[in-house]
């Protein structure tokens, strides 16, 4: 049964990022650095240890020795490459890890492991081959995946402290692998600068005549707002039986499966609760689900971390797949508040879009995982951490509801930095031109329990919110926390800084707003 809500929040624009590298050192010109060697180069990365014993030789077996740098572009190159080196030695390790994970616990830890680590290798393929052959790649674009990778690490490691068996996952995750990532995230925000500024992303980002990005094309501006998509999509499904399948996940296999080309893939979801737990895996990608309506249309589970599964693999849903969209839909877990962590919807999705969607939880309801998401007047229900992930994420006029927590516990929207993994530290949160109800505290923020933890590192604002609890008279006191940003400041948080919308979102079709 579900939890009565007691209070709610609405928020009109809610902004979540996690920074997983802060380590930038200043450009030098070519000039200045062209007789530098690799112990040079790897003093200005935050892991120099590793990174000279790593690069300080050849790529074994590789089609290119290593050599001194030449300039900044070349060793963020060798970087991503020595990353590269450890993701593939982590792999090996995963693969033999499979033979001997005989319990449930360890299993589930190995399967998240590996597709993880898999998908980490991916990421930075993806880098790579876009750094030598991609055009229109931008160092955004890298810093996106390369923070991805970074991330699968770390939710692999959290995985095995969620079921306790770190013992049985150190091999996978002790030979620097996420140090190198690291090193290349330090050195590819060098290159984009300043990460203060307000970044720019050329022509292709600009709006359209529609007032979307670029990156969403004129097909899908009308599908989202086509009303007869039942019609029109590729499968059909339906608890009743009259449509092509009765299971998401079935219709969604099969639609991949018979694509022509690499166009997009409409899977309609009828009225109905689909009990199943869903997986859009990471070959999927261009995927749209569109369902009746979010009273109507509803997939969900009850997976959980006490159920012996991991915070990554409760989720009733979990995209990977690029280029994801949904609407009207509710993703849903009931596992109850005494089940601990239980993940409604995951998602990883690169330029996703979620729209007129609902979420629905306890702890942990939404994981946006990492890459660039986009939430338009969606609701979201939870109690703590309501919202987490290392995504760079907004949230655009969408309502979070605050349900009933268990005795002695507090509600919290999203996890501020302090948990024990260090991609938290450099967490941003920015909540702006959003109605706060009087269920939020006048602090506003709260510790990590009674640590002090990455209070000046983090980066968290506000920004002309109004309500009960808007007034910042009797704020936390904190480094990191920017009381009442500036229209500048909080620019850098908008849509079209933040996750380049204007690049993407016009072709998805659903309405936006680019700015302030």
């Amino acid at each position: 049964m579900r939890t009565k809500i007691t209070k709610y929040s609405s928020s009109s624009l809610f902004f979540f990022f996690y920074v997983i590298c802060s380590h930038n050192k200043a450009i030098l010109a070519d000039a200045e650095i062209t007789k530098k060697d690799i112990s040079w180069w790897c003093s200005t990365t935050p892991h120099p240890d590793p990174c000279n014993y790593y690069m300080g030789r050849a790529f074994t077996g590789r089609d290119l020795e290593q050599s001194d740098p030449k300039s900044n572009e070349d060793f963020r190159t060798l970087t991503i490459r020595a990353a590269m080196e450890r993701a593939i030695d982590a792999q090996t390790h995963a693969d033999k890890l499979g033979c001997h994970g005989k319990s449930k616990r360890k299993k589930t830890v190995y399967r998240d492991c590996s597709n993880l680590i898999d998908n980490t290798i991916l990421q930075l393929n993806t880098t790579l081959h876009s750094i030598q052959t991609n055009e229109s790649f931008t160092d955004f674009d890298a810093q996106t995946w390369l923070s991805t990778a970074l991330t699968n690490i770390e939710i692999c490691r959290s995985g095995s402290y969620d079921l306790n068996v770190t013992r049985f996952s150190s091999p996978i995750l002790s030979g620097n692998v996420s140090e190198m990532i690291s090193n290349s995230l330090a050195t590819n925000g060098a290159l984009m600068g300043n990460s203060s500024e307000t970044t720019s992303y050329g022509e292709d980002c600009q709006s359209n005549k529609h007032g979307f990005p670029g990156w969403v094309t004129r097909g899908e501006r009308k599908l989202l707002q086509d009303l007869e998509l039942a019609t029109k999509a590729n499968v059909v499904v339906s608890k009743t039986g009259k449509g092509n399948f009765r299971s998401v996940q079935a219709a969604i296999n099969y639609a991949v499966s018979r694509r022509v080309g690499k166009g997009r893939v409409v899977v309609y979801v009828k009225r109905g609760v689909y009990t199943e737990n869903v997986v859009i895996n990471r070959t999927m990608d261009k995927v749209m689900l569109v369902g009746e309506g979010v009273r109507y249309t509803v997939i969900t589970g009850s997976r959980s971390v006490s159920g012996g599964f991991t915070t990554y693999s409760s989720a009733t849903v979990g995209v990977d797949g690029a280029g994801f969209i949904a609407r009207g839909i509710t993703f849903r877990n009931t596992a109850g508040p005494e089940k601990g962590q239980a993940v409604a919807l995951r998602s990883a999705s690169d330029l996703s879009v979620f729209y007129a969607c609902s979420f629905e939880g306890y702890q942990d309801t939404l994981f946006a995982h990492a890459q660039r998401q986009f939430y338009k007047s969606c609701y979201i229900y939870g109690t703590v951490d309501i919202i987490f992930g290392n995504a760079a994420v907004v949230f655009q006029n969408c309502v979070i509801y605050v349900r009933k927590p268990l005795p002695g516990q507090a509600n919290m929207i999203t996890p501020r930095a302090g948990d024990p993994f260090r991609t938290r530290e450099y967490s941003r949160t920015v909540v702006m031109k959003s109605y706060l109800d009087d269920l939020v505290a006048p602090e506003g923020w709260s510790t990590w329990g009674d640590s002090d933890f990455a209070l000046s590192s983090l980066y968290y604002g506000e920004y002309q919110n109004f309500g009960p609890a808007a007034s910042t008279g009797n704020r936390v006191n904190w480094t990191g926390y920017h009381v009442n940003l500036s229209p500048n400041e909080a620019a850098r948080f908008s849509v079209a800084n933040l996750i380049a919308g204007r690049a993407w979102l016009p072709a998805t079709g659903v309405p936006f707003t680019a700015g302030l």
